[in-house]
């Protein structure tokens, strides 16, 4: 099948190889050597959830699964199932797997975020009975142990009681004949106790000789005393045999009881063990996981847009001739794309490092022509692509760097390399066209049934041996997309008003159209692509033709690529470009590879001249790619600078918004301790009052006591400090010009015009006093500035002196201290009640001239009574809310006339 040759082309199993040395057990190696690609999208996304889950816990400290114990027991599970004999080395494997399963199923089931995992483990049936059975049965050197059954230790016993008899006799025989026997030693030969005895002497000890030394001069002798003893001890190997055989086989039957059970085990062990080869795999390859893209609704195949005066003429009958088709619902991106075998031979090898490219498909896109010089990396992608889209489908990460997207193809099918073969007469052109052919079987058997397996696509013996013209001949006339004419033709899409189920297949086509006449392989390799735009999702080819760059231009769903070459060094860079077709480079190359240069000189005489225009506008695009690359990547560089930049100055901006907070909290501190001082003060003061008599002369103390802390504690009563000397320039000060960003020297100094000269280099000139400024950023006060302060400060005299004109004068006690006796307390008071305390306690605070009501917050309704009693009464000048410090909205301050 083409599949699987696809499969060889890509070189598929070495890559399974590679991922096998990431697994654990045999049963993960020989999943891993025959790894399957699944048939449904469903099962990829299964694969790929355990893939990742896996690779979750192996990034965790502690989750990651361990497969110790675990051993291949399926040979052993089918023999128990067929009735026969397990040996203790198959029944104490099946042991330690049980034990390993059950930790296995303990470390998922403390996991979180792993439901996958989860489900298979909770598949998992470990039978924690029957593995007791067999560790107490079978001992650690997989021998039945005496404890197994009463019958077996008392065999054992009798047994080696009857060896210490045998034993004492023969060493007895030994000490008294030393000199007949060959040395100090007791064997045995056929399972019978024998002492070595030198053939000369042979009488001297009588028994029965069971076998000789190779001279010839030692005989193994088995003494008479000693011959019933040996009868005894061979009828008890025997019974021991026999029981441990019973043992065994009572052992098997439990195993074969729950074969179904453990069969399911090792499916599921062996299922864990591959998603962990996969997620071990992928961190190694530093891949990402897929995600997989959908196709969109469906849409009307593109037109040629060279030829749309042409068609409107039958718009209507065109409009018919359009097929449906479904595009992706976005392009398909894979940067950074990296070849793992390349990978590999790199890290495991000594390989060259490895080039990655940038795979990004427009959703439209259905054919990719990749142009390039030979020995420049077009087969290296194509490769690189079918890889990475079998290994998506595996179930396996991609390496590529995030994000990875890609359909899910339901084949992958490629004509990659020479199928040249002399025993099946098959050139190169040959073996392309029956490759090729092979895949559009596969593509129409798609179209016309969905999801039907392909089991037919083999050549018979008859038709390998036909002869290569012949055989050439039939081939390419059995193509249906094969055109008469070398002109780039139109696709004819047939009529047809349903949607065509269009098979989700990539396929992969090298130099295609290769190894024949190049007016005929062009004009096949052109008819090909525009038949797998239409029957296929992707098809990705290399090539060399010119006419197959042009069919971009021709139909939207094409579109270029070429592989990188250096102008200057001479070598291809393995870089992919797209939107640029390639140029072959063949005569450089083979002038780089040995060629005798006149006979390459001779060859560059028969180029035609349009195609070194055609490549010099190639060179041309290339360059200016490069060029906006290394602008891009500058740009790149920049942006990364600006934006650590940016991080550090919000780090100095935080730092100092920091240290200002800290500089507040600081003056607040420095502010309460200054007010706790001036209270301590004011409180004394008070208190001195309290306890004397007030008189006018006391009263005339404390006040200018007052008045001095209110000097020394408030900032506003404080001398202001004396303004900083404005900067103004002198004859050789070196000073700044901010707008021309230099430092210059002063010649003259300012005249009346405020202008002055300077000099800076071998440069004067004339410049204003408002352009200048200190080295340390001082502004020089101009006369429009001075002219500005002082129209401030008359305009602010002048509200001042308004605003004292407005307000009424009001009164100014010597003093205005509150006391016991110039305090009242309404709290908790009706207003009628405090109307009486407070005309009483008016009266009695005249000479005091003020007087502290506290009425307390509440509801406000004590509040309103108290301010609407004083608002009526004739003593009240005027009455005012006390502040914060003194109660503020509880307590209210009233003035006496």
């Amino acid at each position: 099948m083409i599949q699987a040759e696809t499969l060889e082309l890509l070189e598929w199993p070495r890559l399974c190889q590679h991922l096998a040395t990431f697994a654990a057990t045999k049963l993960g190696v020989a999943a891993a050597l025959d790894l399957a690609i699944p048939a449904t999208q469903a099962q990829t996304a299964e694969l790929l959830a355990q893939t990742q889950e896996a690779y979750q816990l192996e990034s965790r400290a502690g989750g990651a699964l361990s497969f110790e114990g675990i051993q291949d027991i399926g040979t052993s599970l089918q023999r128990a199932e067929l009735q026969g004999l397990l040996s203790g080395e198959e029944l104490l494997a099946i042991a330690t797997t049980l034990a390993g399963a059950r930790q296995l199923r303990r470390i998922i089931d403390s996991q979180a975020d792993v439901p996958t995992l989860k489900e298979l483990a909770a598949q998992l049936r470990t039978y924690p009975e029957l593995e007791q059975e067999i560790h107490r049965c079978i001992d650690d050197r997989a021998q039945v142990a005496d404890r197994a059954t009463p019958k077996l230790a008392g065999i054992r016993v009798q047994m080696r009681q009857l060896r210490d008899r045998i034993y004492q006799i023969l060493q007895g025989i030994l000490q008294r004949q030393s000199n007949a026997v060959q040395e100090q030693l007791i064997t045995q030969r056929s399972g019978r106790f024998v002492i070595p005895v030198k053939a000369p002497q042979k009488d001297a000890i009588p028994g029965i000789v069971h076998d000789s030394s190779a001279s010839g001069a030692t005989l193994y002798v088995e003494p008479h005393n000693t011959v019933n003893l040996n009868n005894q001890m061979r009828q008890f190997l025997r019974q021991e045999q026999a029981e441990e055989e019973a043992v065994r086989r009572a052992l098997t039957e439990q195993v074969a009881a729950v074969k179904p059970d453990l069969d399911r085990l090792v499916v599921v062990v062996t299922t864990l063990d591959l998603a962990v080869a996969k997620a071990r795999y992928s961190f190694w390859l530093q891949a990402n996981p897929p995600k997989f893209i959908e196709l969109g609704e469906p849409e009307l195949a593109p037109k040629n847009p060279e030829k749309e005066d042409e068609e409107k003429e039958d718009e209507e009958k065109e409009e018919n001739s359009q097929l449906l088709i479904r595009n992706l619902r976005s392009q398909i991106t894979l940067r950074q794309l990296r070849h793992p075998l390349l990978v590999w031979q790199q890290q495991h090898e000594q390989g060259f490092p490895v080039v990655p490219v940038d795979l990004t498909i427009g959703p439209h896109i259905r054919v990719v022509a990749i142009t390039g010089p030979n020995t420049g990396g077009k087969t290296v992608t194509l490769k690189t692509l079918g890889l990475a889209a079998l290994m998506a489908k595996a179930g396996m990460f991609v390496a590529a760097r995030e994000p990875v997207e890609l359909p899910w193809f339901d084949n992958i099918l490629a004509d990659i390399g020479d199928e040249q073969s002399l025993q099946q007469s098959l050139s190169t052109f040959s073996g392309h066209i029956r490759r090729i052919s092979r895949i559009l079987e596969v593509l129409q058997n798609k179209s016309q049934a969905e999801g039907e397996e392909n089991s037919n696509l083999t050549i018979t013996n008859s038709q390998q041996q036909d002869e290569e013209v012949a055989d050439t001949q039939n081939t390419v006339s059995a193509l249906p997309i094969l055109k008469p004419k070398l002109q780039i033709p139109q696709p004819q899409i047939p009529n047809t008003n349903s949607q065509l189920a269009i098979p989700k297949s990539l396929v992969l086509l090298d130099e295609v159209g290769a190894g024949t006449d190049p007016s005929e392989g062009s004009a096949l390799a052109i008819a090909l692509l525009q038949y797998l735009a239409q029957h296929s999702l992707l098809t990705v080819a290399t090539t060399h033709f010119g006419e197959l760059k042009a069919l971009k231009y021709q139909d939207s769903r094409f579109e270029n690529a070429s592989v990188e070459f250096d102008d200057n060094s001479m070598q291809p860079t393995y870089r992919l470009l797209w939107g640029i077709p390639g140029r072959s480079n063949a005569l450089t190359i083979a002038k780089r590879l040995g060629l005798l240069a006149s006979i390459v000189e001779e060859a560059q005489t028969y180029v035609g001249g349009a195609s070194q225009d055609v490549n010099q506008v190639i060179a041309g695009l290339e360059a200016q790619r490069r060029k906006q690359e290394t602008k891009a990547r500058e740009a790149t560089q920049l942006l990364h600078q600006t934006e650590k930049l940016h991080r550090e100055v919000s780090q100095k901006a935080a730092a100092l918004q920091e240290r200002e907070r800290e500089l507040k909290i600081a003056q607040e501190v420095a502010v309460n301790e200054a007010i706790g001082s001036a209270k301590s003060e004011i409180a004394q003061i008070i208190r001195r009052l309290q306890s004397g008599n007030q008189t006018a002369q006391n009263a005339q103390q404390a006040t200018e006591t007052l008045n001095q802390i209110s000097e020394k504690h408030l900032p506003s009563r404080q001398q202001p400090a004396k303004p900083k000397p404005s900067f103004m320039p002198k004859v050789g000060d070196r000073i700044r010009i901010p707008s021309l960003g230099q430092t210059a020297e002063v010649l003259s100094g300012p005249d009346a015009n405020e202008e002055l000269s300077v000099r800076f280099g071998i440069m004067k000139m004339t410049v204003k006093l408002g352009e200048i400024e200190s080295l340390d950023g001082q502004k020089p006060e101009t006369k429009a500035q001075l002219a500005k302060v002082a129209a401030q400060a008359q305009a602010l005299a002048t509200a001042k002196a308004k605003q004292a004109a407005a307000e009424p004068a009001k009164p100014n006690p010597e003093i205005a201290i509150r006391t016991a006796n110039n305090s009242i307390d309404l709290r908790g008071a009706r207003v009628s009640d405090a109307e009486i305390e407070i005309d009483r306690a008016l009266s009695k605070a005249v000479e005091y001239g003020v007087l502290w009501i506290i009425h307390g917050k509440g509801t406000g309704q004590l509040r309103r009574g108290v301010h609407e009693f004083l608002a009526n009464h004739p003593q009240v000048s005027r009455f005012e809310l006390a502040s914060q410090k003194e109660g503020g909205a509880g307590v209210t301050v009233v003035y006496l006339k």
